[in-house]
C-alpha cells in the first residue's frame, strides 16, 4: 500500500516514519508514503493561504495549489484509490475503518492534510467530480479570485469513460480540534499499517486481543514505591534512607500458570473495561 500525503509540512513526518514497525514497514517495502506539497506550487511572493470569503478568523488554503499537488499524484493503473481529508465532523476513524481500508484491497491512499482554518472546499467538490482521474491540470489567473480551473471538463469526460475507482472520505479521530491535520494522517497511517499483512511480524496474532485488553504486567512482581528521606547537618547530605509506602502486586492469578483461569481473568477484564468505557461515552 502506497500513502500519498498532501501537506505544507512534511518535514513533521520524519522522525515517526523512521522509528519502529512502521520504519521497518517501510524499509521491507510492505508500505511506501510519499509527500507532495502544495508550497512548491505557489507562484513566487505569493502565500499558500488566503483570508475567507465571509469574514471569520485565520486562513483559508489555496485550492489550486492543493490540486496541484494532487495532480502530481501517481497511482498503480489497475489498483484501488481512496482519498481521505480529515474534519472535527468527519466520520470517527477506528479499528473497524483501518480493517476495511486493508480488506478491500485499496492500493493507494491519499491523505489531505489541511492547517490553519481549513482548506478550501471546493478541493474536495473537484476531486469528487474528477472521479479518480489524477491527471488534471490546475491554474489561477494572477489577480483574478474567481479564476476558472481549465482541464477540468477535459478531466470528467475521461473519468466517465475510465470508469475511475475512487473513495473519498472525511474522517474525525476525535472530539478535539488540532493544529493541522498532520497528526491525524500519521495515526491513520500506522492504524491502517498494521493491519497489512507481515507488518507486526510474529505479534500479529495478538492484534485482536489488545485492542480490548484493559490491563498488562511485566516484571517487577512487587513494584515498590518509596520516599526518600534526607538528613542535613552542617548543610550537607550525611545520610539517604528509603521508606516504602505502598506495593503494588501483579495479580495472583496471572502468575499461577493455569491458561484457563488466566483467560477467564481476561476475558471479565476486558468486558468490565467495555462496560465502563460505554457509561463514560454517554456521560460525555
Amino acid at each position: 500500500m502506497t500513502y500519498h500525503v498532501i501537506t505544507i509540512f512534511p518535514e513533521s513526518f520524519d522522525s515517526y516514519l523512521k522509528e519502529s514497525i512502521l520504519g521497518r514497514a517501510i524499509r521491507d517495502k510492505k508500505i511506501a508514503v510519499k509527500f507532495y506539497n502544495p508550497m512548491d506550487f505557489c507562484e513566487p511572493k505569493k502565500r499558500v493561504d488566503d483570508r475567507p470569503y465571509g469574514g471569520g478568523p485565520g486562513m483559508v488554503l489555496r485550492p489550486e495549489l492543493f490540486l496541484k499537488a494532487f495532480s502530481k499524484i501517481k497511482t498503480k493503473k489497475a489498483g484501488k484509490v481512496k482519498v481521505i481529508l480529515f474534519s472535527p465532523s468527519g466520520k470517527k476513524f477506528d479499528t473497524a475503518y483501518a480493517k476495511k481500508t486493508v480488506k478491500q484491497k485499496y492500493t493507494d491512499v491519499i491523505l489531505i492534510s489541511g492547517r490553519y482554518e481549513g482548506i478550501d472546499a471546493r478541493v474536495k467538490k473537484v476531486i469528487k467530480d474528477m472521479g479518480g482521474s489524477l491527471r488534471a491540470k490546475f491554474s489561477s489567473t494572477p489577480g483574478v479570485k474567481d479564476a476558472p480551473t481549465p482541464g477540468v471538463s477535459r478531466i470528467l469526460a475521461s473519468s466517465r469513460r475510465q470508469n475511475n475507482f475512487l473513495s473519498i472520505d472525511d474522517i474525525s479521530i476525535g472530539d478535539y480540534v488540532l493544529t493541522s491535520g498532520d497528526l491525524p494522517a500519521m495515526v491513520l497511517i500506522d492504524s491502517i499499517s498494521r493491519q497489512i499483512s507481515g507488518v507486526l511480524g510474529k505479534y500479529e496474532s495478538l492484534e485482536e486481543e489488545r485492542i480490548s485488553s484493559s490491563e498488562v504486567y511485566t516484571r517487577p512482581e512487587v513494584l515498590r514505591i518509596t520516599e526518600s528521606m534526607k538528613t542535613q547537618k552542617h548543610k550537607s547530605i550525611k545520610t539517604k534512607k528509603q521508606k516504602n509506602i505502598k506495593e503494588y502486586r501483579v495479580p495472583k492469578v496471572l502468575l499461577s500458570g493455569d491458561h484457563a483461569k488466566i483467560e477467564e481473568w481476561k476475558m471479565r477484564h476486558r468486558k468490565h473495561k467495555s462496560t465502563e468505557s460505554t457509561k463514560a461515552q454517554k456521560n460525555n
